[in-house]
């Protein structure tokens, strides 16, 4: 006679009352998390293109554990370990989010597209214009990034994890991902979570740095805007050019993200419409998405349990909020070899998210002094940010797999 039992119909329970209490409860504040980042990207208190389909991943497959072959539980969206050939083949025919993350995420294919968009939407010229306070706040903004790299060391990090890690500080996504997918394939995924859950977070709280560390005054300085040359597009295509030729020649293993940012720089200068509006579009916007939704889905408590996890917590924000203040210090840097015309507020726009950090200096410039524009000089500052963090990529990529 068929014995019937609730919970062999509802799964989804069944496994949560069978798991370990850890694993239960993990999966319970999982799935609370992803509601809050729903509820917090609609509110526009987080990035709502990110953080709305990582919430409906990450609260989903948290919910959907179910009982799979020879008593083992699992889910039927991804499985970011499978590398055998046969095993694979299996797996793409049944979880259905398999196909996007092999083809799309595991080789860091996504990271080049959303880098490609971001050229495209970059105006370069800001850099051009003014390369020198631009690069020099870039780098001082890497300060979290150097810094974190031999602390994870102390932590019990080996060089991959803690260089992958480290790379939070660059506050780039996808630079993180493609970093942490060739030195830390294990702790890849709860890495490249931290990062987009941390640059959310953090963006919300630089604004704070920003008042503590620079007085109101000093917020306050106009930028004289008619002294910012202009560049033409013909140098915009040079520079993009040799930039990529170069950097690759220096680093080939980070190329990939070389090349998809200033080809989308390129596009945009040429004015090629139909590759515009494509990259700009669907092709950015797509891979944002589904970016989102994949590190959602990718947060399964099992993953999150992993006791390195709290120990990469702690470096995140370590690397941001270090990176912030090294911005910052440029910033003051600057503003002394100015004699007082350089606002120091720029600094913080080094730490590179195009357009968000550069946002967030204008915002704090403008609550100072209205009729103070800082924009131009920080998303120079900003663009600069994004090419020191490839830089180190690229540098990380290439000497950690020579250390024994």
């Amino acid at each position: 006679m068929f014995d019937f039992n609730v919970l062999s119909l509802f799964q989804g329970i069944s496994t949560l009352v069978a798991a370990e209490t850890s694993i239960a409860i993990a999966r319970i504040v999982l799935i609370a998390l992803g509601i809050a980042l729903v509820y917090l990207g609609a509110k526009n208190t987080l990035d709502p293109l990110l953080m709305i389909p990582m919430g409906f991943g990450m609260a989903s497959v948290n919910a959907a554990v179910l009982f799979l072959s020879a008593g083992e539980t699992g889910t039927i969206f991804i499985d970011p370990m499978i590398t055998e050939t046969s095993q694979l083949m299996n797996i793409l025919q049944i979880d259905f989010l398999q196909p996007i993350y092999t083809f799309t995420f595991s080789n860091g294919l996504i990271a080049c597209f959303i880098f490609m968009g971001i050229g495209v939407i970059t105006e370069i010229g800001y850099v051009l214009a003014r390369p020198f306070s631009s690069m020099f706040i870039a780098i001082c903004a890497e300060l979290g990034t150097v810094a974190t790299f031999p602390v994870a060391l102390l932590l019990g990090l080996n060089y991959g994890e803690a260089a992958s890690v480290a790379m939070i500080g660059g506050a780039d996504g996808p630079m993180v991902l493609y970093t942490s997918l060739i030195l830390a394939k294990d702790l890849f995924v709860p890495i490249t979570i931290v990062a987009y859950l941390y640059l959310s977070l953090a963006y919300g709280g630089y604004p704070y740095l920003v008042k503590l560390l620079v007085p109101k005054r000093l917020r306050g300085i106009k930028m004289d805007l008619t002294k910012i040359p202009t560049v033409t597009k013909g140098e915009k295509i040079t520079f993009s050019i040799v930039a990529c030729v170069v950097l690759s020649l220096l680093f080939p293993v980070a190329a990939p993200l070389f090349m998809s940012f200033f080809l989308g720089v390129a596009i945009r200068e040429v004015g090629l419409k139909e590759y515009i509006s494509f990259i700009e579009g669907p092709l950015l916007y797509g891979s944002t998405f589904f970016l989102g939704l994949l590190l959602g889905v990718l947060c399964e408590a099992n993953t999150i349990m992993n006791p390195k996890v709290t120990v990469l917590l702690v470096l995140g924000i370590f690397s941001l909020l270090l990176s912030a203040i090294g911005g910052i210090i440029g910033g003051y840097i600057m503003y002394y070899i100015s004699k007082g015309e350089f606002n120091p507020v720029i600094g913080i726009a080094g730490v590179s998210c195009i357009p968000t950090t550069a946002k967030v200096a204008q915002k704090a410039v403008a609550e100072a002094n209205p009729y103070a524009i800082v924009l131009p000089y920080a998303i120079g500052a900003s663009i600069s940010g994004v090419i020191t963090s490839a830089i180190i990529a690229g540098i990380f990529v290439t000497l950690i797999p020579l250390i024994k």
